[in-house]
């Protein structure tokens, strides 16, 4: 039997195969409203890349701020661009040219990347709690412990630690003996939308991508909440009320981005695994938006909450302005 998927013809039939490459349906749902999503997304990815893009750059070339909480931040809006430049050309292509052809092998890449990124900008929103807390908690041993040596083996923990856990999930896929279908409905490689695909025992495979989850997204979770706890207990014990509201606005830009992200990452995970109920192209929107509003309010919340990085952006500005003039 043959049928017409949106301008792509795929053959079904009854017995199972092994797929060459996917098809992934996008939105399906709002096919009429496809402009309008496409454009919102292309505005969200383009202001995510400028602005992370902003944010190494003032960084880098601001000796100031070679200090380990913008180091860490520097690393944050690196994964951002990556993060959302793994998903969001492809989603385009989709909502754009209609294409929505990916090989077998460039979806599982795709898939490590996607999961690998968000696994590291977890790590690195844990490894910014961290620093938080000995700087208020522990401010005389702050120099002494967030040390070059310390940060680069924190990064590497973090690789490391995403290339063990989202590896085997890869590669579990690529041994399944066969596929029911090559349609995953979804606008990108999503571990459990392909995994949903196998015609094969999944058991495995879900209780996998559950353990990288609650290994990943769970424990970075109890410990940025135990970290930021610790830090409010020392905050509110401090005499002053301008020590602990300076204290405060300091910690108010890390909590902003780590409550966005895991409230639309557990949203996602729960709703893609349990959320019967929720229509799908809601799920694969919010999938998206996990995927691409975090890096793109970032700098926008750094930029805004940070002093030492506001002035340098309007000092650049200013700079730029008179330079125009002349």
């Amino acid at each position: 039997m043959m049928i017409r998927f949106h301008g792509l013809q795929q053959n079904i039939i009854n017995s199972t195969f092994y797929p060459t490459f996917f098809i992934l349906v996008g939105i399906p749902g709002l096919e009429n409203e496809h402009k309008l999503i496409s454009t919102s997304f292309c505005i969200f990815y383009i202001l995510a890349v400028l602005g992370n893009i902003t944010l190494l750059v003032v960084i880098s070339a601001t000796s100031g701020l070679h200090k380990p909480m913008f180091i860490f931040l520097s690393m944050l809006a690196s994964n951002d661009i990556l993060l959302s430049t793994s998903m969001a050309p492809k989603v385009l292509c989709i909502l754009w040219f209609n294409d929505r052809l990916i090989s077998f092998d460039s979806c599982l890449l795709q898939m490590f990347f996607i999961h690998s990124f968000t696994g590291i900008e977890s790590g690195l929103l844990l490894a910014m709690a961290f620093d938080r807390y000995i700087a208020i908690c522990h401010p005389l041993r702050y120099g002494s412990t967030m040390t070059n040596n310390l940060i680069g083996k924190l990064v590497i923990v973090l690789l490391v630690r995403a290339a063990v856990l989202v590896g085997p999930c890869i590669i579990l896929i690529k041994r399944f003996p066969a596929f029911k279908t090559n349609i995953i409905e979804h606008s990108y490689c999503e571990h459990m939308a392909v995994v949903k695909l196998a015609a094969a025992d999944i058991r495995i495979n879900s209780a996998l991508g559950l353990l990288v989850a609650f290994t990943i997204l769970g424990v970075d979770l109890l410990f940025i909440l135990i970290s930021y706890a610790m830090i409010f207990n020392a905050v509110f014990s401090l005499p002053s009320k301008d020590s602990r509201l300076k204290a405060f606005n300091t910690c108010a830009p890390h909590i902003c981005v780590f409550l966005r992200l895991y409230v639309l990452a557990i949203f996602s995970f729960l709703s893609h695994r349990y959320g019967k109920w929720i229509p799908p192209y809601i799920h694969i929107i919010l999938s998206d938006m996990y995927l691409l509003v975090p890096p793109m309010l970032n700098p926008l919340v750094y930029g805004m909450k940070t002093k030492q990085i506001r002035e340098q952006v309007w000092k650049s500005l200013l700079r730029y302005q008179r330079n125009s003039r002349h």
